[in-house]
């Protein structure tokens, strides 16, 4: 029997919006780490405060690209600057659709010459090996899915550590004994540990400094251990699944928006290619914010913060698209700060709501009416409330402007999307994104 493809999935719902509307859906939180190892609240606080360990090798997807046309697919598909690209540097991959809307984007690290690994979300990468195996491009692939999804089970192929907050540095000294060669943000330097060589990417979450250690799985429970015992004197915290979904708040990475695929007609093709249980058939849609358009869900890379990312020194697939966007962006994304009053009184809880996790849409509005939708909303202790990183209407984009967050789940195709549906309110006051002043500044420096 056939496996059903994403088109398959469409033309049964009857629409993109059929197959993906599925009110009060659960968020996505990583697999096998636990979802709490002391606390989400200790847990956040450590990033802030002190020193913080988390574990990415499980949730992401790689691929391997190599081959001699390697970088000429990427740089055909992908709006980045493949002329600066250095052997050990990462960049965040940014692939288009031929009308400047985001497939998604990956996190692509230059291995050599012509290798270069992929990881993140799984879409980008359907994006670069399906144009490659179109177009008949010199290149192979190697996958490795996330844990929850690897065939038989098994250990990935690479472990991920992230080592964040302000004694970071101080505990990789401890474990290196003595601080690593300066490093570029978004670079990686070769490291060996007691025999054990593999690669630190300087990186950084929620504004703090860090690295992140990439390494063969062969040596992934010893580099682990060796961070656990050299940090307890720093009083190390091991981040777990919920605390993990929410730097992205604070820095202002907004996680999988909806790839722009499902309707041209001539991306048909490419609709059959892909799997329907996979993220462009399966990651849901819900929240306050509805429409029957699939398309009113897309996003340009300027709305995402991507402009300084775009290079158009070279020809790629939506080139003309985004030449055109360049200078008017419909959206602009910020931080809403939740008035907490509000949100303890309609989320729940009583004086404490608890953890609150969602990537619902939802709506933000104006006394004139709809001017936006969250994408992804997360309680941050720190902070004191809950924040929402947005897409708004530029003319309400300047920090401070009072908006109203309605907060429920519209039923889906066959109510109006404008219907009056009696949701509450959570007042909520427009912020800068990222939220944090050193992810805002301090990020690339160096």
């Amino acid at each position: 029997m056939a496996i059903p493809s994403l088109q398959d999935g469409i033309d049964k719902a009857g629409s993109p919006i059929g197959l993906l509307w599925q009110p009060n859906a659960e968020p996505w939180t990583p697999e096998v780490v636990e979802r709490e190892y002391v606390g989400w609240r200790q847990e956040q606080a450590a990033w802030h405060e002190g020193v913080a360990l988390l574990n990415l090798s499980h949730h992401m997807y790689d691929l391997w690209i190599e081959g001699p046309d390697a970088t000429r697919v990427l740089a055909e598909y992908g709006a980045n600057n493949f002329e600066k690209f250095a052997i050990g540097q990462a960049k965040q991959y940014v692939p288009v659709t031929r009308d400047g809307k985001i497939v998604t984007d990956g996190i692509l690290l230059r291995r050599a010459e012509n290798k270069y690994l992929l990881s993140g979300v799984p879409a980008a990468q359907h994006w670069v090996q399906y144009h490659a195996e179109k177009g008949g491009y010199d290149v192979g692939f190697e996958t490795d899915t996330s844990s929850a999804f690897r065939p038989g089970g098994g250990d990935p192929k690479l472990f991920r550590y992230q080592i964040q907050g302000p004694l970071a540095l101080e505990l990789i000294e401890n474990v290196f004994g003595g601080p690593l060669p300066e490093t570029k943000f978004f670079h990686s330097t070769p490291v060996t540990l007691h025999g054990r060589s593999f690669e630190a990417l300087r990186h950084g979450m929620a504004g703090q400094a860090g690295y992140e250690f990439i390494g063969p799985w062969e040596h992934a429970a010893y580099v682990h251990e060796a961070f656990l015992k050299a940090g307890e004197p720093l009083g190390l915290v091991q981040v777990g699944a919920l605390a993990y979904t929410t730097p992205s708040v604070e820095s202002g990475w907004i996680p999988s928006p909806v790839p722009g695929i499902y309707v041209d007609p001539e991306l048909a093709e490419y609709r059959a290619w892909l799997p329907l249980f996979g993220i462009e058939g399966k990651r849901p849609l819900n929240g306050s914010y509805f429409s029957e358009d699939i398309e009113d869900f897309y996003v340009s890379p300027y709305e995402l913060g991507y402009g300084r990312l775009i290079h158009f020194g070279h020809d790629f697939h939506g080139r003309d698209a985004l030449l055109k966007a360049k200078d008017e962006p419909r959206r602009t994304k910020v931080t809403l700060v939740l008035d907490a009053d509000d949100v303890r009184r309609v989320v729940g809880g009583g004086e404490d709501p608890g953890f609150v996790l969602t990537y619902a849409r939802h709506r933000v509005e104006t006394p004139a009416g709809l001017v936006g939708a969250t994408m992804q909303t997360a309680s941050i202790d720190p902070v004191g409330t809950v924040l929402a990183q947005t897409l708004i209407d530029s003319a309400h984009a300047e920090p401070g402007t009072e908006v109203t967050v309605v907060w429920g789940e519209h039923p889906g195709p066959g109510t109006d999307p404008e219907a009056d549906l009696g949701f509450p309110r959570i007042r909520a006051t427009v912020q800068v994104s990222p939220f944090d002043q050193h992810a805002r500044t301090e990020y690339r420096r160096g």
